[in-house]
């Protein structure tokens, strides 16, 4: 297997090996929830619980919770839990997460861009 100069830095022998700490990572930034929270923060602001469920349509209470908690302990997203009642808890990404959400919002504009024809395609490609 042949993997792209950039990568045969970190993979020499073309192998992605199946205890390398990228496959964690990369399960955590590309589950569905994981990317669209990282873009929705990716616009610079901090934003409140409500806002991210609202920017993440659909994302449940739950799932909401484990995937900030989870991009928290990883350091892409920053919590910042104000003592004050009501509570007041904003959300922004660290500079690691920024630097990832560089990276992934070309990705996300190229899907975008392609979704429909590919979502089409696939459907088509069903029905025969």
């Amino acid at each position: 297997m042949t993997v792209s100069p950039t990568l045969r830095r970190h993979f020499p022998d073309g192998i992605f090996s199946s205890d390398c700490p990228s496959r964690v990572v990369l399960d955590h930034v590309t589950s569905k929830w994981g990317t669209l929270v990282i873009l929705a923060l990716a616009e610079g602001d901090p934003l409140r619980w409500s806002e991210l469920r609202r920017r993440a349509e659909g994302v449940s209470e739950k799932m909401l919770a484990q995937t900030l908690r989870m991009l928290e302990a990883d350091g892409l997203v920053h919590r910042d839990a104000r003592p004050v009642v009501p509570p007041h808890v904003e959300y922004s990404l660290t500079s690691r997460g920024a630097e990832l959400a560089e990276r992934m919002v070309p990705l996300m504009d190229w899907i975008a861009d392609h979704a429909p024809a590919i979502v089409g395609d696939a459907e088509a490609a069903a029905t025969r």
